[in-house]
């Protein structure tokens, strides 16, 4: 690698994504490596910078004095090289006897402050318990759905005597059959799609954990408003199964049955009818393309755009088959992406992490699991990947690593 002196703004733009930086590609595209090394805290307390990250720059500042000291590293190795030196500090002409420079110049060179791994490390630990108990969360509102959706179902008015409420879209589109399917199908690459980019994030506990909290919370509130208001079918085309009236041990069975089949009508398992405010497909059609994006590099646009297209065809496609109305879309619609910008900037900001009379986000019902999850995460985690598996010693990781000189 050419030395950070003479790195071109593209190289600067390289280093950044290679960082999982990529936030400040925009606010620095014009800044050549002499002009990175410069930056200094006060430069981030001003625009464009300090509207990029609500760190207020420590992790890019972090990794530039790591560059400092590479440069400062290779300029004296270079200038001892053979015998000689250069770059004497404090204007220092000459070594002292046996080549050497004097304790105080060499105390003043080597006492550099430099972050270590250890550092890294603990602004973003793991603690894989937290996101045990965040999968775990996300199992039982997921399993307590299919038990509401189980007892709506006995509740759900036949379309004979109660007929499908009057929706917009519906006049306006007819239904197409097989729409249903291409939406879940769509929903199962999403799914899929971020299963595959989750296990190679570097920080993949501390993400998991957001992503099972998140689909938990939007499931459970998916409960309360099915519960409270029994919709009639979206159209006469339903075939719902049969009420068990009581029946508690087919009931289970059903349930069961639903739980194994990912609630999906494609592997035959969602016979029920009643779930309809609001969409439980369009939560992961929206949320696995707002996780797949948000912690993905930005110049894989044409990833996010595939996705995107995903996510939306799939939308329109519930609509589109009539299973759902176009509230349920659009209610499932807001209320996912709000939770999922909410959390992330409680999560990004420190100050929010705190409970205070200035911080209305403290006052929310799930604030104190939100603060059980992310009390030791600092700053925005970085869209950093590795391999899942050990691979320390492979050319993936291949790196300088350097640790505190004692001058005693």
């Amino acid at each position: 690698m050419k030395k950070v002196g003479a790195w071109t703004a593209e190289d600067v733009s390289h280093w950044l994504s290679e960082e999982g930086m990529q936030e400040y590609g925009d606010a620095l595209r014009q800044m050549d490596g002499a002009t990175l090394l410069r930056l200094t805290e006060a430069d981030f307390q001003m625009p464009p910078l300090s509207l990029v990250s609500s760190d207020g720059g420590q992790q890019l500042l972090e990794r530039l004095e790591t560059l400092r000291i590479e440069t400062h590293i290779e300029a004296h190795k270079n200038g001892h090289a053979n015998g000689h030196v250069s770059g004497l500090p404090n204007g220092t002409s000459k070594p002292q006897r046996n080549g050497s420079l004097g304790r105080n110049n060499f105390k003043e060179m080597v006492h550099i402050p430099m972050p270590t791994m250890e550092d890294a490390r603990s602004r973003f630990p793991a603690e894989w318990g937290k996101t045990g108990v965040a999968f775990i969360y996300a199992v039982v509102c997921f399993v307590t759905t299919t038990v509401v959706i189980s007892v709506v179902h006995e509740r759900v008015p036949t379309k004979e005597h109660t007929p499908p409420l009057p929706d917009k879209f519906f006049d306006l589109f007819d239904r197409v059959e097989w729409a249903f399917s291409i939406c879940e199908i769509n929903g199962m690459l999403l799914v899929g799609l971020w299963i595959i980019q989750w296990t190679l994030l570097k920080y993949r506990s501390i993400i998991g954990r957001r992503f099972f909290f998140i689909v938990g919370t939007l499931y459970l509130y998916r409960c309360v408003t099915m519960y409270i208001t029994t919709l009639p079918v979206p159209g006469m085309h339903f075939k719902c199964s049969p009420k068990l009236l009581g029946n508690w041990e087919a009931q289970m069975r059903r349930i069961m049955k639903m739980i194994a089949g990912g609630g999906l009508s494609i592997t035959g398992s969602h016979t029920m009818c009643g779930d309809y405010l609001y969409s439980g497909h369009t939560v992961m059609l929206t949320l696995t393309y707002l996780f797949i994006k948000e912690y993905s590099p930005k110049r894989f646009w044409w990833y996010h755009w595939f996705c995107w297209i995903l996510s939306a065809v799939g939308i329109f496609c519930i609509l589109l088959a009539h299973d759902h109305y176009t509230v349920d879309v659009v209610v499932a619609y807001f209320i996912t992406t709000r939770l999922f910008w909410w959390y992330h900037t409680l999560a990004n900001q420190q100050s929010l992490k705190e409970t205070s009379q200035s911080n209305p986000f403290s006052r929310v019902w799930w604030y104190r699991l939100f603060q059980y999850f992310e009390e030791n995460v600092s700053g925005i985690v970085p869209r950093n990947y590795q391999l899942p598996l050990s691979w320390r010693a492979s050319p993936w990781n291949r790196g300088v690593k350097y640790s505190r000189l004692d001058n005693q």
